[in-house]
């Protein structure tokens, strides 16, 4: 992985076609949410698919929890969506065939020239894309399990929502006084609003 990508930088705002051929970007696919973002090898590899089996339960925590999950392989087009629908997947999977990220982020999986894969990693953002932690799952054991990616989730909420306690007499007072501008979604914007339900 690059030597720039640490904890506290700002991910690159890659856009890819998506499974539909869409082309999407992570900061329109992240929103102002807290963001799981999967770089997979692809469908052909079986550790991948076993934890899009395991993401498959977590990512209905995800949604209720008001954050995004992104899968990014080196499939192209027809296999990314293949594999989206092979595992059940309900999130946006992203097409880099052209090896766009893999190149970028330095993570060439140079032990396996036949499929020229990028090495799979697991990087869980903040809102703005603000890199909070990174997994390298060369090994699969490397990869985080569902709690690790809870524990993470939950850091993340806690700092970016500002109404997480809303038994503080601040936030209460707050809301008695209309302030509604600290408590989500009345923080954002309608058109913010509508744009993370695509």
């Amino acid at each position: 992985m690059r030597s720039d990508m640490i904890p506290g930088a700002v991910f690159p705002d890659y856009e890819l076609s998506d499974h539909t051929a869409k082309r999407r970007k992570l900061s329109a696919l992240q929103g102002q949410n807290p963001m799981v973002l999967v770089l997979s090898r692809g469908g052909y590899c079986p550790k991948d698919r076993q934890q899009h089996q395991r993401l498959l339960d977590l990512h209905d925590e995800i949604e209720v929890g008001y954050c995004r999950l992104v899968t990014i392989s080196t499939d192209n087009i027809t296999e990314t969506n293949e594999y989206r629908s092979g595992v059940g997947a309900h999130w946006p999977f992203l097409s880099d065939s052209g090896r766009t990220v893999q190149k970028d982020l330095d993570i060439v999986e140079y032990t396996d020239p036949h499929h020229n894969p990028m090495i799979p990693h697991v990087i869980v953002l903040e809102p703005g894309l603000v890199v909070y932690k990174i997994y390298n799952g060369y090994w699969y054991f490397g990869r985080p399990s569902m709690d690790d990616l809870r524990r993470d989730l939950r850091v993340v909420t806690q700092k970016c929502r500002p109404d997480w306690d809303i038994t503080a007499p601040e936030l209460k007072a707050a809301w008695q006084e209309g302030r509604k501008d600290l408590f989500y979604p009345y923080g954002k914007t309608y058109a913010q609003t509508i744009g993370e339900q695509d």
